[in-house]
């Protein structure tokens, strides 16, 4: 397929322009005009583009791309080699970041509560990217713990009393323990998100709500699977999901 026809069916289906992003979503570094494989990942760290140019890819999708708000614009070291490689082997990069976790089918936020078993009943937060929902059967912590750590294949670092039942809880995968405090207002149980910081100890002991940091990279790992699955599908393409080892 040609790398336009993908770019518009990603954009067209993201909704981006619905989205105020800290990075831009879409096509970031042009390659070849024509893909036949497409290589996915969470993060487009050398690791992954080396990977992905010994499997010949001609585009890889990732979530966590190039260009945030605010980062040094200069392409030197680090940010040169990467692109270097892109653009020496010509393969397009495609990143997708807030679209790609408020997506209701492909994001990582609708995935992550369908592989954890939530049944989503609706949104918050800012562009109403954060989820909340219902146990399908209520349960400890300590038990919800367990199910995350055979589930993400990683220990989640949990505040909170182990025997609290848990029955209403939110989620927002990646870095998003900014939005405990709205979670606590939602009158969630506990909150999973992927990321834990020194305040948000303090707010749930207090609040009694429990906080489950479950790992940025560990909750980020089903969307861009999920969607680069469905292109293969619905295109034809070759694809495969490389999962570059990351134990935050």
């Amino acid at each position: 397929m040609h790398r336009d026809e993908l770019e518009n069916h990603l954009n067209q289906l993201l909704d981006i322009p619905r989205f105020h992003d800290y990075c831009p979503n879409g096509l970031q570094v042009e390659g070849r005009s024509d893909i036949l494989t497409l290589i996915s990942g969470v993060t487009a760290s050398l690791d992954l583009l080396q990977a992905a140019a010994a499997a010949k890819a001609d585009a890889i999708l990732v979530h966590h791309g190039y260009f945030w708000r605010g980062e040094d614009a200069r392409i030197t070291g680090m940010k040169n080699r990467r692109i270097a490689l892109l653009m020496h082997q010509q393969i397009n990069l495609f990143a997708y970041h807030l679209p790609l976790d408020a997506h209701p089918q492909f994001g990582n936020n609708a995935l992550l509560g369908k592989k954890l078993g939530f049944i989503e009943t609706g949104h918050f937060g800012d562009q109403d990217i954060a989820a909340q929902g219902e146990l399908a059967q209520p349960t400890t912590l300590g038990a919800l713990g367990e199910k995350i750590t055979r589930t993400l294949l990683r220990k989640p670092m949990m505040i909170g009393d182990p025997n609290k039942t848990i029955r209403c809880i939110a989620w927002c995968t990646g870095a998003a323990q900014g939005y405990f405090e709205a979670a606590i207002q939602q009158g969630a149980d506990a909150y999973i998100t992927g990321e834990i910081s020194e305040h948000n100890v303090h707010a749930a002991r207090e609040s009694g709500v429990a906080f489950i940091a479950a790992g940025h990279h560990a909750t980020e790992r089903y969307g861009v699977q999920a969607l680069g699955d469905h292109l293969a599908q619905k295109f034809g393409i070759q694809h495969q999901f490389i999962d570059i080892e990351n134990p935050v």
